[in-house]
C-alpha cells in the first residue's frame, strides 16, 4: 500500500529551475554536452546538492555521479537515475528530470528516516546523449565497455573521450573499473519525459514503459553517374537521387509488410553530389534509422531494407553501399517491476498507460544487468531536444510521487 509521505515538491521545483540555468545560452537552449563547461558546472552543482542533503557522494571511474543512502557495500542497492548531459540546444527536462526526481526521492527517505531493506542510490550517468557515442556511463556501470571502445569514442570534431576527460583531470580508462556485478543492484528505475506525443494526446499522466526500442542506423550511398541535366535523356540517366526517392516511397510498404505497430523508419539526412541545379546527381548519401521493440521484427526490417535498396540499385544501374553506424538491441522491462509500477499508480489513483519507448535510454543498458523499469510523464505536444520542451508541474509532481512509492516498495517493504 502507498505510504503517507510525499516528495517535497517546492524543493524539487527549485532544483529543476536551478539546473535549467546551467549551460543555457542566448538562444534559450541548454548546452551541457558531456565534459563541456556546462556539463562540468552541472556536475559541480549536483555534487553540492547531494552533500547539502547529507547523502554520500560517490563518483565512479566513468564520472557517473551517485548519491547514496544506507550504503554498506554488502546489500544490493535499489538504484534510480538518468542523465544530466544534453544535446546542443536542448530543453531542460530530458534526462535531468530523472536525475533530480531520483535525488529528491532519496532525500525524502532520509528526511522521514525510513528503514531500508536495501540501500538507495540516485545516479546521474555520463554522456547518455551521445557526444562520444552515447550511454558511456551506463555502459561502463554494466561492464559493456572495452579499451577499444574507449579509444574509438570520438565526437564530431574528432575529439576523443580520453582527451576530453583528461582535460578535466579524469582518466577514461578508469571507466573500466566502474563495472558493477549483477548481485550488487536489486533493481533499477528511471523516470523520464516521454519525448513523444502519446500521453499528451491521450490526456494520461503516467506511462508505464514495457519495452525500449532497438535500432539500426546506416550511412547509405547510391552511386550512379553525374551528367548534363539538359542533354541526358531520362531513359539514359543513372540518377542516384531517383533511387533515394523510390526507396523513400517504399518505406511505408516495408513497415506494413515486415514491421509492427511500433516500427518506425526515418531518412533524416540526405546530400546530393555534385549538388548543382543543372547536373544529374551522380551520388546520394543519406542516413537510414529504423527502430522497433522486437529483435525479430528489427532483423526482418533490416533484411527488407537491404533487399529493397539492392533491387532499386540494380533496376536503375546504381551501386549500393552502406555502413552500419550503430546497432542497439531492443530490451523489455522487467515484468514484475512493470506490474509494481502499474499497481502503485492504481493505488494512488493515477491513470496509467502501458507503452513502448521509441527513444533509447540508460535503462536499455541496466535492463541487461538487473531488473529495470521506466516511468514516463507527458511531454507537451511531444516536444523534446529543443527549448520548447515542457511538462506541466502537476505531471512532474505526479510522476515523482509515483517513483517515490515504487522505490518504497522495492527498498523498504
Amino acid at each position: 500500500m502507498a505510504t503517507p509521505f510525499e516528495i517535497d515538491f517546492p524543493r524539487l521545483q527549485a532544483d529543476i529551475e536551478a539546473l535549467s540555468q546551467i549551460g543555457r545560452r542566448e538562444d534559450m537552449g541548454l548546452y551541457r554536452m558531456a565534459f563541456s563547461d556546462g556539463d562540468m558546472a552541472g556536475r559541480e552543482w549536483l555534487a553540492g546538492r547531494i552533500e547539502d542533503a547529507g547523502l554520500e557522494l560517490y563518483v565512479d571511474g566513468a564520472a557517473n555521479v551517485h548519491a547514496r543512502l544506507g550504503w554498506d557495500g554488502e546489500r544490493p542497492s535499489v538504484m534510480m537515475g538518468s542523465h544530466a548531459d544534453t544535446v546542443p540546444g536542448a530543453g531542460h527536462l530530458d534526462g535531468a528530470l530523472g536525475v533530480l526526481v531520483a535525488l529528491e526521492c532519496v532525500r525524502c527517505f532520509k528526511d522521514h528516516d525510513i528503514p531500508l531493506r536495501f540501500p538507495l542510490e540516485a545516479v546521474s550517468f555520463t554522456d547518455e546523449e551521445g557526444r562520444f557515442g552515447g550511454m558511456f556511463g551506463s555502459q561502463a556501470l554494466c561492464g559493456f565497455l572495452t579499451p577499444e571502445k574507449i579509444h574509438q569514442a570520438r565526437d564530431l570534431d574528432g575529439i576523443g573521450i580520453a582527451e576530453a576527460m583528461q582535460a578535466r583531470g579524469l582518466n577514461a580508462m578508469d571507466a573500466l573499473r566502474a563495472a558493477r556485478r549483477p548481485e550488487t543492484i536489486h533493481a533499477f528505475l528511471e523516470l523520464h519525459i516521454e519525448q513523444g506525443p502519446v500521453l499528451d494526446r491521450h490526456g494520461v499522466g503516467i506511462g508505464v514503459v514495457d519495452g525500449i526500442a532497438g535500432l539500426f542506423k546506416w550511412d547509405v550511398r547510391l552511386i550512379g553517374a553525374a551528367n548534363h541535366a539538359g542533354t541526358t535523356p531520362m531513359t539514359m540517366r543513372r540518377d542516384a537521387f531517383q533511387g533515394l526517392a523510390e526507396f523513400a516511397m517504399e518505406i511505408t510498404r516495408i513497415l506494413e509488410e515486415h514491421g509492427s505497430p511500433a516500427s518506425v523508419a526515418t531518412v533524416g539526412r540526405a546530400q546530393l553530389f555534385p549538388g548543382a541545379a543543372n547536373v544529374v546527381p551522380g551520388t546520394v548519401e543519406f542516413s537510414l534509422e529504423v527502430r522497433d521493440t522486437d529483435p525479430r521484427v528489427l532483423s526482418q526490417l533490416n533484411d527488407a531494407c537491404r533487399r529493397t535498396l539492392s533491387t532499386i540499385a540494380r533496376r536503375r544501374d546504381l551501386m549500393f553501399e552502406f555502413e552500419v553506424l550503430s546497432e542497439l538491441e531492443p530490451v523489455h522491462c522487467d515484468k514484475g517491476l512493470i506490474e509494481t509500477i502499474a499497481e502503485t499508480a492504481e493505488q494512488l489513483g493515477m491513470e496509467a498507460l502501458r507503452m513502448p519507448s521509441g527513444a533509447a535510454h540508460d535503462t536499455q543498458m541496466l535492463a541487461r544487468l538487473t531488473r529495470a523499469g521506466m516511468i514516463f510523464v507527458p511531454s507537451k505536444e511531444g516536444r523534446s531536444h529543443s527549448p520548447a520542451e515542457w511538462t506541466d508541474w502537476e505531471d512532474i509532481q505526479r510522476g515523482a510521487n509515483l517513483a517515490l512509492q515504487v522505490l518504497h516498495r522495492l527498498a523498504a517493504e
